[in-house]
């Protein structure tokens, strides 16, 4: 899925810049280009992910229950036990931590959970459904007010 590396791949050499550049107008050729579309299709139905995959997956992530992790008793269940969307990359990692107990006498047991970046999983549940949330600019059309000003300035000076 780079056009640099594919025109390497394809048996071209060259500086970065010049692989760039004409892996870049290989992309343009009508035949390149529809050769591409056929080989992500073919991925889309070996793998069976799609849009709606991928939007079903973020949602199942942004909306997983961290709660899910532990028993009544406040304790983290042990890993085989947790749903299965947490299985699968919620959690960054688990660290557990052995302590000596308040009284000092007792062995107590500290587990530490790091999760995964959430906010960026709904950022991307956001652009995907494209809801504008998380635009880094907008983009806005002045031309025609921009035109009207400047008549109206040549207007007020004389011209």
């Amino acid at each position: 899925m780079n056009a640099t590396r594919a025109y390497r791949a394809a048996g071209y050499r060259g500086s970065d810049a010049v692989c760039a550049v004409e892996g870049s107008k290989l992309l343009r050729n009508p035949k390149i280009a529809l050769a591409i579309a056929e080989a992500m299709e073919a991925r889309l139905k070996r793998t069976k992910i799609d849009a709606d995959w991928v939007a079903k997956r973020l949602q199942a992530e942004a909306e997983a229950d961290l709660a899910d992790l532990y028993d009544d008793n406040g304790n983290l269940l042990p890993v085989k036990q947790w749903p299965l969307i947490w299985r699968q990359g919620l959690v960054a990692g688990v660290e557990t931590v052995r302590e000596k107990g308040r009284d000092g006498d007792g062995d107590g047991v500290v587990d530490k959970v790091k999760l995964s970046d959430r906010i960026k999983r709904i950022e991307l549940l956001g652009k995907h459904v494209d809801v504008q949330a998380f635009k880094d600019r907008v983009e806005v059309d002045v031309t025609d007010d921009a035109a009207k000003l400047l008549a109206e300035a040549r207007k007020a000076a004389g011209r």
